[in-house]
């Protein structure tokens, strides 16, 4: 699987995301205060979105009536508007969080909104599952020779192929995605995964990830995918559709704790002895002992031999070497054997 270059000058060996998305509820301050909790979490990149709401939807879904405990407007469009930051906002957020160490990008959901979103010259940008064969508005983001994500939530191998095709030699992350809000367990098939990354190699296949807690990403990791993203909340119960299955910050500094833990307890494949298990297994391992007195030249059968802590001067490892051999010398009961007590 290939390795995005944006994660070689990451402190970590993945790339953490707090999608932020519309969690804001339009309002600057509370998007301030979340950038900070998702820097103080260890993100590494905040994610944000960006709607041209005027001319993105029909007027029928515009005008439809929205009236449910999460809505912020009577119709869909009054809805939509007032969750909405202006460029100018997003700006001053892409300030705000770059002087927090992280990374600030954005998804464009139309073409106004990624010429606005190019005027910030942003370090990498995100494609929606739902724009994954908008291929006008990724080409347009390409122009930027930036870093693209973009969510497979929704496809087929069918659709992959068609996008591996035309885009196998950009700079492009697939993020498998279950695009549902929250996604069951069982419809996360994270198996998915390895087989993306062998059917489409130029790509590296990161992770989209709407489960309601921590662990797939941490399974996603050990499948290969380096580059994660989970929505960011400060509360859980704020008003608003995605808060319920957001990470406050607590799980997402579990989550990144948890990520960071992997490849250090991955280690070495190479199997031996290490340092840190001398004392214990000196302590807990076995010497051989006399359990009968044993003349000189005896033939010492394994009935003569009884094993007890700790391993002084050696181990049951020598055991076949004794078994079988004679006494070098008068050996007496309940005296510890080494291999300087007998001969073959």
């Amino acid at each position: 699987m290939t390795t995005p270059q944006f994660l070689q000058t990451l402190p970590d060996p993945f790339f953490l995301i707090a999608e932020i998305g519309n969690n804001h509820q339009g309002n600057l301050s509370l998007a301030k205060k979340m950038v900070t909790a998702a820097a103080d979490s260890g993100a590494h990149a905040v994610k944000f979105q960006k709607r041209d709401n005027k001319n993105l939807y029909s007027s029928e879904l515009a005008s439809e009536p929205y009236n449910n405990p999460n809505s912020f407007g009577k119709t869909y469009l009054e809805h939509r508007q007032n969750v909405e930051l202006s460029i100018e906002q997003l700006s001053e957020l892409q300030q705000f969080a770059t002087s927090k160490g992280l990374l600030f990008f954005a998804t464009p959901f139309d073409k106004l909104s990624a010429l606005q979103l190019r005027e910030l010259s942003l370090p990498l940008y995100k494609v929606s599952s739902a724009d994954f064969h908008n291929y006008p508005l990724i080409d347009l983001l390409l122009e930027t020779d930036k870093p693209l994500l973009v969510s497979t939530g929704g496809t087929t191998y069918e659709d992959l192929d068609w996008f591996y095709t035309r885009y196998k030699n950009c700079d492009i992350t697939l993020l498998h995605c279950t695009a549902a809000y929250p996604a069951p367990l069982e419809t996360m098939n994270l198996n998915v995964i390895p087989s993306m990354a062998g059917r489409y190699p130029n790509f590296h296949i990161g992770l989209s990830d709407h489960e309601n807690g921590i662990d797939a990403a941490q399974i996603a990791y050990m499948l290969g995918s380096r580059v994660f993203e989970k929505h960011f909340t400060i509360d859980r119960s704020l008003k608003g559709t995605d808060h319920c299955f957001s990470l406050e910050p607590f799980g997402f500094s579990k989550l990144k704790r948890n990520l960071q833990r992997i490849p250090r307890m991955l280690g070495s494949d190479i199997k031996l002895q290490l340092d840190v298990e001398d004392s214990p297994l000196s302590k807990m391992r076995k010497s051989i002992y006399a359990r009968v007195h044993i003349p000189v030249d005896t033939v010492i059968d394994i009935s003569m031999l009884e094993f007890k802590s700790p391993a002084t001067y050696s181990d049951l490892r020598i055991l076949p070497i004794i078994d079988g051999s004679r006494a070098r010398r008068n050996i007496v009961e309940g005296n510890q054997i080494s291999l300087e007590d007998v001969y073959n």
